[in-house]
């Protein structure tokens, strides 16, 4: 039976359009699971949206639009959004399900039965971007440091989850569980000043889920969010990596593995924490208003560039990007480097055919590196293996000269060199990479089409 590899992205707010920045988590997860799919295992990848933050409520207030209307037409635009980048998913969770519903109830009762939940007081600055009751640390003069407003004060009776009891239980367990090591270390050095109890309850709204026992509250919506990993995949809990931008690390370092503990659920294996697409150093966000439109890209330049360009991304720092950057990756590896390549070696077989010999090129090939960057989740350092290896098979033609030599073991070794790069970037290109290992599929190779257009000649 092959090994489990269940793989979730967070899911988004529907307050607005997707931007690059939902891409680029969609893309990343996405080439990790077709990777470990690629190595045999039974991939389930889970992604989908958060439909019961109050943010939603006030952008459809805004937009004049009932509620429930306002989000079945914004979760269509993310499902789209898949679509268009070749988004292998196995199950699109949206939180107004019911029977999302019905698992948030049954786990908040499972910790209300633990006696970890209380009532209480609660007053404080809340950010309705991160809906959030945020300390000082998340303040910078004064505004959330994450959506650059100023939050407001609120003061209401609510019901705590008693987070503070597992604290010495999270700090054992993040230590395996968080990478990179930065963003692990960031949470345990939070988590060795004073944990403070949860507040798990909003009251005076409308929309959402209702608290059991008390239906004059709602549940905190990330408590309901995060529990969208079971609710979306019960048979396949526990999840070997939730992928996640670095702005949500606390949730799901802290409150998610808290929550499964009071409520006796197995732990989720890894949390990749990854950085953020930047413009010009600042964060990519609906909230500040800088968003660059991901299916715009693809109209334009198509799927696998728009993948392949936020692929290139560093994943555990912060990265800028633009449509510059896209199209500049694009000419110079794609078109140049590994388009150049196809051309070349695919109109050389057909010329001159191929001939099986020992195959020394290949040997060149590292894809243990590669492999062991995946295992890693340095994903952007496997591609630049992969190119390295584009790279010097280039140089091997130019040395070998084969349409001066007509060497035909040569145009093998240049041919299963291709067969393999058109695996390797499977995860990373796959409409693409499947074009190229159509073209070699068999000794009778005929000269390619142009695979990968210049920009500039569109």
């Amino acid at each position: 039976m092959a090994e489990k590899f269940y793989i979730t992205t967070a899911i988004d707010y529907v307050n607005a359009k997707p931007h690059i920045g939902h891409a680029f988590e969609k893309v990343l997860a996405d080439a990790i699971a077709r990777f470990n799919s690629q190595k045999g295992k039974d991939v389930f990848f889970l992604t989908g949206v958060d439909e019961n933050a109050q943010k939603n409520v006030e952008a459809a207030i805004k937009e004049g639009v009932d509620v429930k209307e306002f989000v079945d037409k914004n979760a269509n635009l993310f499902i789209d959004l898949c679509e268009k980048l070749n988004i292998k998913y196995d199950k699109f969770v949206r939180t107004t399900a019911e029977e999302h519903k019905t698992v948030v109830q049954e786990i908040i009762n499972k910790i209300i039965e633990n006696g970890d939940v209380y009532e209480g007081d609660y007053e404080g600055d809340y950010c309705t971007g991160c809906e959030l009751y945020l300390t000082n640390r998340d303040l910078i003069d004064g505004k959330c440091k994450e959506h650059d407003r100023v939050p407001e004060h609120r003061k209401e009776k609510a019901h705590f989850f008693k987070l503070s009891k597992y604290r010495e239980q999270l700090i054992e367990l993040i230590e395996d569980y968080v990478v990179p090591k930065q963003k692990k270390n960031e949470i345990l050095s939070r988590l060795n000043e004073d944990l403070k109890d949860l507040c798990i309850t909003r009251s005076g709204l409308d929309w959402g889920i209702d608290f059991p026992k008390d239906n004059n509250f709602k549940v905190y919506v990330w408590v309901d969010a995060l529990i969208n990993y079971i609710s979306g995949a019960p048979n396949e809990w526990p999840a070997d990596l939730h992928v996640i931008g670095k702005g949500i690390n606390w949730f799901h370092s802290v409150i998610w593995p808290a929550i499964l503990l009071s409520a006796g659920y197995e732990l989720p294996k890894k949390l990749l924490v990854h950085g953020y697409l930047t413009i010009d150093g600042k964060k990519i966000s609906k909230s500040i208003g800088n968003t660059i439109d991901p299916k715009e890209l693809v109209e334009k330049y198509g799927c696998d560039a728009v993948r392949f360009s936020l692929l290139r991304c560093s994943v555990f720092d912060d990265s800028d990007y633009s449509e510059e950057i896209l199209i500049e990756r694009y000419n110079n590896e794609l078109a140049n480097k590994l388009g150049n390549l196809v051309s070349r070696v695919s109109t050389l077989a057909e010329k001159y055919g191929i001939e099986e010999t020992e195959n020394n090129l290949i040997k060149k090939l590292n894809e243990k590196s590669i492999n062991k960057h995946f295992e890693e989740f340095r994903i952007d350092k496997a591609l630049n293996e992969i190119f390295a290896f584009i790279d010097l098979c280039n140089e091997y033609i130019q040395e070998k000269k084969p349409w001066e030599t007509k060497d035909k073991k040569v145009l093998f070794e240049l041919v299963e060199a291709l067969k393999k790069i058109s695996v390797l970037l499977g995860p990373f290109i796959p409409d693409s990479a499947e074009k190229i290992a159509e073209i070699f599929k068999t000794n009778n190779i005929k000269k390619s089409d142009i695979i990968f257009k210049k920009i500039e000649e569109q």
